[in-house]
């Protein structure tokens, strides 16, 4: 069989292409011989299946193994300690089942089998451990599916005794959770929904601290693993690092771009096959195709943002308003988006960034187009979008002249304090309108290099840098027009854009284009 690129439940190393995890799952097998419990909390769509089925797989000639999963647990089955037991023996027989050289398993399950209540719980899993000729390991996947309940939590407490008890009574060797939610921010169905319940009795677990990202290398080894099926002629460490560019290795992010290229890009009438598609211009529609796809992550992104205002306002202050957040993992919000995956700590800095550039680019389509309905009066009437392009390219310096007309006629001096502010998506907003559904754009709120860069747009294969300021004078605006001239040197521009929000009574409005180290600068200044 044809192997594919995956992002739909587990992969498989002889079915799909994927990322070789041997080295992250040697780390996690350190933490089990360490006799660790813990929980493996990450974003949706982070390879935790597919981690825990490999970890499981590679584990069972060393130990006696149970991968349990509580994906369909329901609000009857943990309805109360009889009902969630019964469960619990059901998920055990069906493993015992299928292990032949444990029939002595089945028969232990089926002397506790009538026992409904943890206390026989536990003791079962006392005498399992004990008569079992192996050390047993326990992992249950989707726990946030239960741990909404509480009698969930006094399941945990009852692994929790037996842990400290361990040098007494015979227990798991280690137990893996692995969830989206830590377990210390699980709210019991019981309270209130404003209630926040933070008495975990998982605080014996050690800290997971296993990278379970895809860096450039190991997506450019997957790449090479198809590429020698292909032989498409692709340049693997430069597709590899834009995929992780954009992605910053989020695992579900990886296999999608990867996956539009190879099924939808090279059957795409400008590409035509595998070798134009996976190209620099292929990887760019793919990111487009990705953007403006419905699909499980962005759609749970959305819905976390209207179930927590709170992540919603510091997510659009960060993008539109540049305000800075110290990354303070015991606040609420911040470490709510940080167990959803949509912020991360921006390097040595302390503070808080957007998680990936993909994260970016959806957020700022998601709180554009509600600014839109709410602006729609406001904004500019472009009845041609025909005369944005010359010769296949985006004429940007049209775009900066359309902006300024439409802004000239819409705002007064007296909207200075409201145009400081969102100037930027008032811009972003004009721009959409004209590249919508055929390039894509992005704000770097600070790249790599800890220098600041406003807006990069990607069009039919082109890009362009416009730096959006606010006039605070000469030795400002050079060193502004100098920033820029960097920024071109990275992209291998020779061309790029400023518009200047000038506040002053006696401005001087206009466009201009002026040369500053070998570089062309259309300034726009409003």
């Amino acid at each position: 069989m044809e192997k594919y690129f995956n992002v739909t439940g587990y992969c498989s190393p002889n079915l799909h292409y994927m990322v070789d995890i041997e080295g992250k799952l040697t780390e996690i097998k350190k933490m089990i011989s360490r006799n660790d419990y813990f929980i493996i909390n990450r974003a949706r769509q982070y390879g935790k299946t597919t981690t825990l089925k490999r970890l499981a797989k590679s584990l069972s000639n060393e130990y006696m193994v149970f991968l349990l999963s509580f994906e369909d647990i329901t609000d009857e089955t943990c309805e109360n300690e009889e009902k969630f037991c019964h469960r619990f023996y059901d998920l055990i027989r069906k493993i015992i089942q299928y292990e032949k050289e444990t029939p002595w398993a089945l028969e232990l399950l089926n002397g506790f089998a009538e026992n409904r209540t943890l206390f026989q719980l536990s003791e079962f899993i006392s005498e399992l451990c004990h008569k079992a000729d192996k050390p047993v390991i326990l992992l249950i996947d989707e726990v946030d599916k239960a741990g909404n309940y509480k009698v969930f939590l006094d399941f945990l407490s009852m692994l929790r005794k037996k842990y400290l008890d361990r040098d007494r009574f015979p227990s798991f060797q280690s137990v893996i959770l692995a969830g989206v939610y830590d377990i210390k921010n699980l709210k019991l169905k019981m309270r209130n929904d404003n209630e926040r319940q933070y008495n975990s009795p998982w605080n014996i677990a050690a800290d997971f601290r296993v990278d379970m990202s895809f860096s450039a290398a190991e997506i450019a080894i997957m790449l090479g693993d198809y590429e020698r099926e292909f032989q498409t002629g692709m340049a693997i460490n430069e597709i590899a690092y834009l995929i992780y560019e954009y992605t910053l290795g989020y695992p579900f992010l990886v296999s999608r771009i990867c996956k539009i290229i190879d099924e939808e890009i090279s059957k795409a009438e400008q590409f035509h096959d595998k070798s134009a598609a996976w190209s620099f211009e292929g990887f760019h529609e793919a990111i487009r195709i990705l953007l403006n796809e419905q699909n499980l992550l962005f759609d749970d992104m959305i819905k976390k943002l209207s179930e927590y205002p709170e992540l919603y306002k510091m997510l659009h202050n960060i993008l539109f308003y540049d305000q800075k957040y110290t990354f303070d993992i015991n606040s609420f919000v911040i470490n709510l988006g940080f167990m959803f995956g949509f912020i991360r700590q921006d390097g040595g800095r302390n503070a808080v960034a957007v998680a990936n550039r993909i994260f970016e680019m959806k957020l700022n389509l998601f709180f554009l187009s509600e600014a839109e309905f709410k602006n729609r009066d406001e904004l500019a009437d472009i009845k041609n979008l025909n005369q944005f392009t010359k010769d296949g390219h985006l004429n940007m310096d049209l775009v900066m002249e359309k902006f300024a007309e439409y802004y000239a006629e819409i705002y007064r001096e007296n909207d200075r304090v409201f145009l400081e502010k969102n100037g930027c998506k008032i811009f972003l907003m004009h721009l959409k309108q004209i590249i919508n559904g055929t390039g894509n754009y992005y704000r770097e709120a600070q790249t790599f290099d800890n220098t600041r860069m406003d807006i990069v747009v990607d069009y039919l294969g082109k890009q362009y840098i416009i730096e959006l300021k606010i006039w605070r004078g000469g030795s400002y605006h050079e060193e502004g027009e100098s920033q820029l001239c960097h920024y071109l040197d990275r992209h291998n521009l020779e061309k790029g854009y400023m518009i200047v929000f000038n506040f002053n009574k006696n401005k001087k409005t206009g466009m201009k284009s002026v040369e500053r180290n070998g570089k062309i600068i259309v300034e726009t200044i409003l």
